[in-house]
């Protein structure tokens, strides 16, 4: 039902990053969609994702999501939540038994763990689409680990299912945003078949400012979810078959319960 990073293994850490396999969901969410932003049927919804909680080894109560805007914000996690969640777009905890969950589809899933000094566990998730990377939610996300005590050189990331550079086709507008940023952000984009369109690199993006932001151990799944249609759920992909909606899949970590 889900896959894992082995840079992010740990006796302390559980996470997963969760396919669209394995819910109750029908037609065009089948079958694990995680999203109550979608229109699938609620219950549904909520069936699924008590499925990632029980994989989670996490209460449902527990198994927590943001309200995502594609914005850089990011919260200190000191409490479970009931609804949507407040609007953000990262998160870190410190506390056993609360699974950060983040719910995608082609955006990149980040999660995070790290150590303090007395080797207390820290952990973090983000929702890194092009404009929450570009704004600096994975930045955001590192700072708020390092206030909650993590030891630099502890940090650790992953990278999640998302849509891959083979399947990722944008305008010259779209590069420009990333050039006028940095220079070096040409090295993600490669001309696309069609005049004036480019193919983005988005999980190598994201990796390469993880690592500007000082992270030594990134590591990325290499999941394309716009190819992958049996296994992921995608925005692009239904947006190119015309569907009147999409599903969401989740990525979730927790600190174990002692």
């Amino acid at each position: 039902m889900f896959i894992t990073s082995g840079n992010l293994e740990s006796r302390f850490v559980r996470h997963g990053f969760f396919g669209r396999q394995g819910g109750v969901s029908r037609g065009i969410y089948d079958s694990l969609n995680c999203g109550p932003g979608s229109r699938d049927d609620r219950d549904a919804v909520d069936q699924n994702r008590f499925r990632v909680a029980e994989q989670m080894e996490a209460s449902a109560a527990r198994f927590l999501t943001l309200f995502q805007v594609h914005s850089n914000k990011c919260i200190d996690v000191k409490d479970a939540w009931s609804g949507p969640g407040p609007e953000a777009d990262a998160m870190v905890t410190d506390l056993p038994g609360i699974a950060l969950g983040i719910l995608t589809a082609d955006c990149a899933p980040v999660l995070f763990t790290g150590q303090t000094a007395a080797g207390r566990s820290v952990i973090g998730a983000a929702h890194a689409g092009w404009k929450g990377a570009l704004g600096g939610v994975l930045e955001n996300t590192l700072k708020a680990m390092l206030a909650k005590g993590a030891a630099p050189g502890s940090l650790r990331a992953a990278i999640g299912p998302c849509i891959g550079p083979q399947s990722y086709e944008v305008d010259a507008g779209f590069r420009d945003a990333f050039l006028n940023d940095n220079a070096r952000c040409g090295e993600f984009f490669q001309q696309a078949g069609k005049p004036g369109h480019f193919m983005f690199d988005l999980p190598g993006y994201v990796e390469w400012r993880l690592s500007q932001a000082g992270i030594m151990h990134v590591a990325n799944v290499a999941r394309d979810t716009c190819a992958d249609e049996g296994g992921y759920f995608s925005f692009r992909r239904a947006t190119l078959h015309g569907e009147p909606d999409y599903g969401r899949q989740a990525s979730a970590i927790m600190i174990k319960i002692p």
